[in-house]
């Protein structure tokens, strides 16, 4: 749904460039799900940073921490993707990225991880804590 004239998009989950409303061409949020089939294309392949929440239904701190990364999502439209993995449904992910606690937060930028932390933030946090990763010139080509 476009923020600024309410009107519905589709959002592909992998894609060039950033997403904008077909209707107002303001830019979208782009918030996307991805599982051990999808990941790599969806987030490490992603030609912006991708802010990963690895978290799990069952997890109450999970489902606090979603609305405010769709809120730092809408913020930073054009800037990052939000995925979201279902660790139950991507145990490879889970393994691989060595989950111990959820949710756990990324941001990946050209193809490397460049910000982790685990836990609930408030979204003012969340925000500031990916500003910063995104500072940061060592995950610039």
């Amino acid at each position: 749904m476009c923020p600024k004239c309410g009107r519905r998009n589709r959002v592909p989950p992998a894609a060039s460039g950033a997403p904008r409303c077909g209707n107002c061409h303001q830019l979208l949020p782009w918030i996307v799900e991805a599982g051990d089939d999808t990941f790599d294309q969806v987030a490490v392949q992603s030609n912006m940073p991708a802010v990963v929440d690895l978290w799990a239904t069952w997890c109450a701190p999970c489902r606090m921490v979603s609305p405010a990364l769709e809120r730092v999502a809408r913020d930073l439209a054009g800037r990052v993707k939000l995925v979201k993995v279902d660790v139950d449904a991507a145990p490879q992910l889970a393994q691989r990225f060595e989950v111990r606690a959820v949710p756990t937060l990324m941001v990946i930028a050209s193809g490397g991880v460049v910000a982790r932390r685990a836990g609930a933030a408030p979204a003012d946090a969340l925000r500031t804590w990916v500003e910063d990763a995104l500072a940061a010139d060592c995950w610039r080509a």
